[in-house]
């Protein structure tokens, strides 16, 4: 599996993007980063947008893009991927025609652009040559990290936004992580507000790796605080851990 960083960032500075991760051209995980990043051609390669929860820095590239397909490209059909609470939230506050025109309506109800697709927290949507299973997180709202398969049985698992959880690991179980994906939005020294708002410190994310059955092959850090980011990385480094890795926009992972 290939997954192109559009962007990994905990806020938005100039070159510093919101989080999107985008596998193999046609899946996109989160949609912070996406009509800012891509240009039209790659734009109208994705089909699915999976979302971990509708904070505006993992949801705002999806109003701009759906303006460029109906522009467009008035065939091209995505699909929004969520758990009920995370869409009916998107609905309500953004596709409502008074912030931006409701694409899950345009052109037609019946051949809308936008498609909402609900999901289950622990069931598999099987999408192509991948399996996808929502896993519920600890997030200031209802929330659900990624787990994904490919057919030759490698994996990763995107945490989105997360605060400290047991419930996440114990769903994943003792099954074979090859890439982690996680957050440190805040340094050690603000451990409350990184607490009290869902997210992780680097000394939280190692204390969550713990609970992993088996340690992941490589572990990637997203979401860092740009005004944090140095000093999340040294505190990262002291960690000692050789397979991670923070991620920087336009990167690319293998899987």
């Amino acid at each position: 599996m290939r997954i192109k960083v559009l962007g990994c960032s905990g806020a938005e500075f100039p070159g510093y993007s919101h989080p999107g991760f985008l596998l193999d051209e046609e899946i996109l995980f989160d949609a912070g980063s996406l009509t800012n990043v891509l240009d039209e051609k790659s734009q109208l390669k994705i089909k699915n947008i999976f979302i971990t929860h509708a904070h505006l820095d993992h949801i705002k590239g999806i109003p701009f893009f759906a303006d460029n397909i109906i522009v467009k490209n008035k065939m091209h059909r995505v699909g929004i991927i969520s758990i009920p609470p995370v869409l009916r939230t998107i609905k309500k506050n953004l596709f409502n025609s008074d912030i931006w025109p409701d694409f899950t309506i345009i052109p037609d109800p019946e051949n809308s652009i936008l498609n909402f697709l609900p999901v289950k927290h622990g069931k598999t949507l099987r999408l192509n040559s991948y399996s996808v299973t929502p896993i519920k997180v600890n997030h200031t709202v209802p929330a659900v990290g990624y787990l994904v398969e490919d057919k030759r049985e490698r994996r990763f698992f995107y945490s989105g936004d997360t605060g400290p959880t047991d419930l996440t690991w114990k769903s994943i179980g003792d099954i074979q992580i090859h890439c982690l994906i996680i957050e440190v939005s805040f340094p050690n020294s603000m451990r409350e507000i990184a607490i009290n708002t869902g997210h992780l410190t680097a000394k939280l994310m190692k204390d969550e790796l713990k609970k992993i059955c088996k340690l992941p092959q490589k572990i990637y850090i997203t979401h860092p605080k740009p005004q944090y980011s140095k000093l999340i990385k040294r505190e990262l480094k002291l960690l000692k851990l050789r397979n991670l890795k923070m991620l920087k926009d336009r990167e690319i992972i293998t899987v």
